[in-house]
């Protein structure tokens, strides 16, 4: 048996075994990434779309996904490479893109407008080693890196990809641990350990997707800007109440698809309560 360090879980998983991820396996006795270089989405995005509004606005960014994740959130939009279905399989194919040639492929976007490399659409940190040796060969070309994360991951795997990264963007879902339990079937204190941390570092903006019935009351959002307000030691000297914060609408997808979208004035009156303790709040999906 072997365990892995990566979440809150620490699998215990036995030769071969795969764990609850979908994406780090048992093999030999060492717990590894078992897709690394193995890309199911690419695709040259608006830097805002990650979203990022304050990390070099108008330029475009090389955008790699995966597979698997940590949490379940039953309105995943990425479902089809975040989650296995039945067979305990993803519903897409893969092309083995190693490091080098994902950085080949970045510097001959420069002359569209391109930055450099963002690791989003599942979650990249189940799968840390390909994000670390790639950002690495990117920033030795002159290359920007962006993170988009869910941040449920171990303050150890943060200090592997940290010294690459230069922007993030990490989701803080909500602020209950009954939310992060039962609905996400995360851990909402690892999620901001990790947020604590990743502000000292880089660059970081943070997303919470507004769900209709769930965390939609002020009271809620304003215990969340309350504590990013009060986040020390922000990347470049900045204060907390100077993290941008997203607020975004929900719309039914994957096994959510009971629910009504989040009405736009909700979402706009919950981003005005949020301004009360941060200088930065943008709206999104509006």
């Amino acid at each position: 048996m072997a365990r892995c360090d990566v979440c809150f879980r620490r699998c215990e998983l036995a030769e071969g075994q795969i764990g609850f991820c979908g994406a780090r396996k048992n093999q030999g006795g060492a717990i590894v990434s078992g897709y690394y270089g193995q890309i199911s989405s690419l695709a040259l995005d608006p830097v805002e779309k990650k979203p990022l509004a304050h990390f070099y606005p108008g330029s475009m960014i090389l955008s790699a996904g995966s597979l698997g994740c940590n949490l379940q959130c039953p309105f995943c939009q990425n479902h089809e490479i975040a989650q296995r279905g039945r067979d305990g399989c993803f519903s897409v194919p893969t092309e083995t893109v190693e490091p080098a040639r994902l950085v080949a492929i970045a510097e001959r976007c420069r002359s569209k407008g391109n930055i450099g490399i963002a690791f989003t659409y599942n979650e990249p940190l189940v799968g840390y080693e390909y994000v670390r040796d790639t950002s690495q060969l990117a920033h030795e070309r002159g290359m920007k890196t962006v993170l988009v994360s869910n941040g449920t991951a171990s303050l150890k795997v943060l200090g592997e990809i940290a010294p690459y990264i230069d922007a993030m963007n990490i989701d803080l879902k909500g602020f209950s641990d009954e939310y992060y339990r039962d609905v996400l079937h995360g851990d909402r204190q690892m999620t901001m350990d990790f947020i604590r941390e990743a502000v000292k570092g880089c660059h970081v903006e943070l997303t919470t997707l507004i769900v209709p019935g769930i965390n939609d009351a002020e009271e809620e959002i304003r215990a969340i800007s309350s504590w990013i307000a009060g986040l020390k030691n922000v990347y470049g000297g900045k204060s907390g109440a100077e993290i941008p914060l997203h607020v975004t609408r929900f719309f039914p997808r994957y096994r959510m698809t009971d629910r009504r979208p989040t009405e736009v004035e909700t979402i706009y009156r919950l981003a005005e309560a949020a301004k009360e303790q941060l200088q930065y709040v943008h709206v999104g999906n509006c």
